[in-house]
């Protein structure tokens, strides 16, 4: 199993899907933690020259056709991974990693450790309330 986090430090959980500079994707195998990798992660930043066409009129932020094209290419780097950990996102890129059979669970342990650990053992909440 594979479970990618974003990170900026690799230690710590991001605070923002879409302002982290990378996955840190931890393997899993038999409740052991086998590998972690460093993994670049495409974000507002490299999407800064892109044309903005905002949200379609009835549309929530992030469920536009050019939201949700940006969610894809954010989410082709983690293709291979089951969940993603973060501290926070947009409804949008959510319901964007779970169309691609991504778990997203938005939490508030900071510590990557810490979160994979609850993650393994099925305690970790995925904290809804904390997306925007």
């Amino acid at each position: 199993m594979k479970i990618a986090a974003i990170t900026d430090d690799g230690k710590t959980i991001s605070q923002h899907f879409g302002r982290a500079a990378y996955y840190l994707v931890i393997t899993v195998e038999n409740g052991t933690v086998v590998k972690r990798e460093l993994r670049d992660k495409l974000g507002h930043a490299h999407f800064a020259n892109d044309p903005y066409e905002g949200d379609p009129p009835g549309q929530p932020h992030g469920f536009g056709p050019a939201a949700q094209d940006r969610h894809t290419r954010m989410a082709e780097a983690i293709a291979d991974c089951q969940a993603l950990l973060c501290g926070g996102m947009g409804m949008g890129a959510y319901e964007s990693m779970r169309a691609r059979g991504i778990q997203p669970i938005v939490t508030d342990i900071a510590s990557m450790d810490e979160a994979v650990q609850a993650y393994i053992e099925g305690r970790i909440v995925d904290q809804v309330e904390r997306l925007h």
